[in-house]
């Protein structure tokens, strides 16, 4: 049977609790500062007014951080400040959001220092509250999110994605042994606290057996049904279309007794903490305890077609994005038929200079192009195998189910042509071709695709 909540038991001695009053119930006694870090996408007002409430004087470390235009030009590189879609992941470490960190008198009662970052200042206790990162881009994609280091400002997705994230992690993974409690913020009503030594005490045990992260689908203007009516993701959205079962930077690990008690921890944590047990000694030393394998599912049954795209060749993504490795990636059909399609390569008598044209015509001036004229189309059929090197021009057709399995890095889908299609506010969907046709891999062409990378049914 499919799990939708796939859930493992806490390490014995752990402390699971839930809900507002629990939580005011482990609040460290009076003198004492308690420093609650976390990502901007957590209600930090809402967990101020509950422990106010409780007796605790607060510090929102969010006044603290140096003005915006600050924040901006120290995060992103003067070249990457005109491109509205992509940049070069942050390097930067938290404290750079910070002209000054502050220096709270410590007093005789409980201080709680609350916000992201909130661990850089001197405390007694270390909380880290949570909200899953597709929680974070469904804010920011709904323009309810909020950036990090601007509070108060329209999100965007592209500093979530190449700034944000990049940061917080880093933040996170160093707080990762120390962290004294783990707070689950996915239902503002009713938050769920993990010990911080059962929270290390339960991922040490889990790095050592088979392991499921919670799946999810998100929806997108290609989205198909598969999903929902088959595994009943999504019931109330329009689509089901991407769905990871695992990729380690969003990736969560259920730890509880039952959808009311339980929290959801991120895997990246386990790599942190045990990146042998999860990688493998020679995984580890070459990428570090990014896991590098993800696996999700392409549903376009009931859809339309992908965007046509290519993901950045390696030294292209360690240039311009800063990541140190790239997303080469299969298809392997799990429903297809000879009637729908995958789009792979370049045709043998492709003109690369029409290409370029027709996609910058649809781009700009919404003229129609087919793909099917420059790129070669393939039967999806049941069992057949793709194989996708970075740089090469592909796109999952109408009606498909896609095990993707690919490589990790962060998310860099470089669009030629989408179809035409608007977004979910009824704008043209962002197509930076640019740095498309800049990776474009021209050599591998007609027969070539068809003999290296087109793979039949074996056995």
């Amino acid at each position: 049977m499919y799990r939708l909540d796939p859930r493992y038991t806490p390490a014995p001695q752990s402390v699971l609790t839930a809900g507002w009053e629990a939580l005011a119930a482990r609040l460290p006694a009076a003198p004492a500062v308690l420093a609650v870090d976390g990502p901007p996408a957590a209600d930090w007002d809402a967990l101020a007014a509950r422990l106010s409430a409780a007796g605790a004087a607060l510090l929102d470390i969010r006044d603290h951080y140096a003005p915006p235009a600050a924040v901006r030009s120290r995060t992103i590189r003067a070249e990457d400040a005109d491109d509205p879609y992509y940049c070069r992941l942050a390097e930067n470490p938290l404290d750079d959001l910070f002209d000054e960190l502050p220096h709270p008198d410590r007093g005789s009662g409980l201080l709680v220092v609350y916000g992201p970052g909130a661990g850089l200042v001197g405390h007694d206790v270390l909380w880290y509250a949570d909200v899953p990162k597709r929680h974070a881009e469904a804010a920011v994609m709904a323009g309810r999110g909020v950036n990090l280091g601007l509070t108060g400002e329209k999100a965007e997705a592209r500093r979530l994605f190449y700034v944000d994230w990049p940061m917080l992690d880093r933040h996170r993974d160093a707080l990762a042994a120390r962290i004294d409690a783990w707070l689950d913020l996915q239902d503002p009503a009713r938050p769920v606290l993990l010990d911080g030594d059962g929270m290390r005490a339960t991922l040490a045990s889990l790095a050592r057996q088979p392991v499921r992260t919670r799946p999810f689908f998100n929806s997108t203007p290609w989205g198909g049904h598969w999903g929902q009516r088959e595994l009943g993701f999504n019931p109330g959205a329009r689509n089901t279309a991407l769905g990871y079962e695992l990729i380690a930077p969003e990736a969560g690990i259920l730890v509880g007794h039952g959808p009311s008690e339980q929290a959801e921890i991120p895997f990246q944590l386990m790599c942190v903490l045990h990146p042998e047990a999860v990688l493998g000694p020679e995984p580890y030393a070459r990428f570090g305890t990014s896991f590098p394998i993800r696996f999700d599912y392409l549903d376009t049954v009931g859809g339309g077609n992908l965007s046509l795209h290519c993901h950045p060749k390696e030294p292209y993504m360690r240039e311009h994005f800063g990541w140190s490795y790239t997303q080469h990636e299969t298809y392997y059909m799990t429903i297809g038929s000879p009637d729908t399609r995958v789009f792979l390569g370049l045709r043998e008598d492709a003109d690369i200079d029409l290409f370029r044209k027709e996609i910058e015509e649809a781009a700009t001036d919404g003229v129609p192009m087919d793909p099917a004229d420059h790129v070669m189309t393939f039967p999806a059929e049941k069992g057949r195998l793709f194989m996708i090197p970075a740089g090469t021009p592909h796109a999952s057709g109408a009606g498909n189910l896609v095990l993707e399995i690919s490589a990790t890095p962060y998310l860099y889908s470089l669009r030629f042509y989408d179809w035409l299609r608007p977004d979910a506010d009824g704008n043209p969907r962002p197509l930076p071709y640019e740095h498309g046709l800049a990776n474009l891999e021209t050599e591998r062409r007609g027969e070539r695709v068809a003999g290296e990378l087109v793979q039949e049914p074996r056995g």
